[in-house]
């Protein structure tokens, strides 16, 4: 009886709080973030849960500019390039949408999906295809538009990718719906993406997506290696090094006779790195 009148108050406490603060309108996003984390330790919410909801309150306060892929690191195709040049990047970096610019970055055509260029190799006429025949009307929005705004437009006009502008109308790069969405429900895997319980997968003959955590003794003996572990413990610490600086997507570093490509990458870490053995021509 004695238990069941102390856990009696201390369920009243936490219930009393959300009650409170969902009568009373929290005055601050702290505020109800504090309520929510009270009602996650509770279980009325996993973790999960808390964790979109956090995303999704952050993201109203976000602009374009804070996620954007910036204009040196996105992968664009020239309209002028033949077929016979474009398909061996397109299956390299593995997009599914990419610019499509005339003389320079600033001057974007269109959006070409990766998925338009199948029926005309199939039917082998991919070299005498115009490919500016094929393009998608780009949607442009300025570095300042808030995440939340543009993903609303997202849905609404069914678009998966935006040219950023600059307040000169220059590019200054592009985002995606997947990025606006990962700051909400955090990293959406993919096909690059490696199991959980390993470090390295691989694509092709030559050709391995490494997750930067690979612990340098797994990839050493992977690939017959010979990377030492003295001054890091990890492949995200020598890329690091290597770097100089935190690196942003599509950046590449060359070490001990191996290239490593960023593909994926945030403010604070890298994560995810493709790896090839460069051989002698």
């Amino acid at each position: 009886m004695n238990e069941d009148r102390i856990s009696e108050p201390e369920e009243k406490s936490w219930l009393e709080k959300i009650a409170h603060a969902f009568s009373s309108e929290p005055k601050s996003r702290d505020d109800l973030l504090d309520v929510l984390k009270v009602a996650q330790q509770n279980e009325v919410i996993d973790s999960d849960a808390l964790k979109i909801i956090d995303g999704a309150m952050q993201v109203t306060e976000m602009q374009v500019r804070e996620i954007m892929v910036p204009r040196t690191q996105m992968t664009v195709i020239k309209a002028e390039d033949p077929l016979s040049e474009l398909l061996p990047q397109i299956i390299q970096t593995a997009h599914s949408r990419y610019p499509v610019i005339g003389e320079n970055t600033d001057e974007v055509l269109g959006i070409l999906l990766a998925k338009d260029l199948l029926p005309l190799v199939l039917e082998n006429e991919a070299g005498t295809i115009d490919i500016t025949s094929m393009l998608r009307p780009a949607t442009v929005v300025p570095e300042s538009k808030r995440l939340n705004v543009l993903l609303r437009e997202f849905r609404e006009n069914r678009n998966h990718m935006a040219i950023v502008i600059d307040e000169y109308g220059g590019v200054a790069g592009l985002v995606t719906i997947e990025d606006v969405l990962e700051e909400i429900v955090g990293e959406i895997e993919d096909e690059h993406d490696v199991e959980p319980d390993s470090y390295i997968k691989k694509l092709a003959e030559n050709d391995y997506i490494v997750k930067a955590l690979t612990p340098i003794d797994d990839f050493n003996q992977t690939f017959e290696a010979e990377f030492s572990d003295e001054e890091f413990d990890t492949i995200g610490g020598i890329i690091l090094k290597q770097f100089g600086h935190l690196p942003r997507r599509n950046e590449v570093a060359t070490v001990d006779g191996y290239e490593f490509k960023v593909i994926n990458a945030d403010s604070r870490q890298v994560h995810l790195l493709r790896m090839s053995e460069i051989t002698a021509s």
